[in-house]
């Protein structure tokens, strides 16, 4: 069963960008390529089982395993050696992508505390989105009881587009709430 994003996307989408853009070939249409998903923990070189729950939080939330990250460099003023484990990411691809996208659109999104739409600015020059969140418990997967420390994470929206113009059509017409 294909997702419901990746349906809009096939039919709406790409017509309504095929359009807008005047593209010769479909294969120039933007479409998602990956979607990561990033959480730094400033305490886990203290707290061992902050970085255990965080993973257990982003296997939830991705519906998959996250990797390890660790940091590259030294710094003396954060007390952090090269190689300690600093956070957790996850990489999504083809249908998971599609239906972490659709649930962080229209389930996720809205229930932020006083949302009015994601800041269009965020686009990087080439065409993808990030996306900081304060908290994890936007999340429907994650019981607010089990939470041991709110984190925050940041979700990064790799695209195919050339522009940030046609990235951000591309990601209104998906269904990306922007601020008006």
């Amino acid at each position: 069963m294909a997702s419901r994003l990746k349906e809009k996307y096939k039919n709406e989408v790409v017509p309504a960008l095929m359009e807008r853009f005047q593209y010769k070939n479909i294969m120039e249409v933007p479409k998602l390529e990956k979607i990561v998903l990033n959480m730094g923990i400033g305490g886990a070189k203290d707290n061992p089982k902050a970085l255990e729950s965080a993973v257990n939080e982003m296997a939830l939330i991705s519906g998959q395993r996250p990797v390890v990250t660790h940091a590259k460099k030294s710094i003396a003023n954060f007390k952090l050696r090269a190689g300690m484990k600093v956070g957790v990411k996850v990489t999504l691809r083809g249908d998971k992508m599609y239906d972490f996208l659709d649930k962080l659109m229209n389930i996720s999104l809205p229930r932020v505390r006083d949302f009015r739409g994601v800041s269009s600015s965020s686009f990087d020059g080439r065409g993808n989105y990030a996306l900081g969140i304060r908290e994890q418990l936007i999340f429907p997967e994650i019981d607010y009881d089990m939470v041991e420390g709110i984190r925050g994470m940041d979700i990064v929206i790799v695209t195919t587009a050339k522009t940030d113009e046609e990235a951000k059509v591309f990601l209104e017409l998906m269904g990306m709430p922007f601020r008006k």
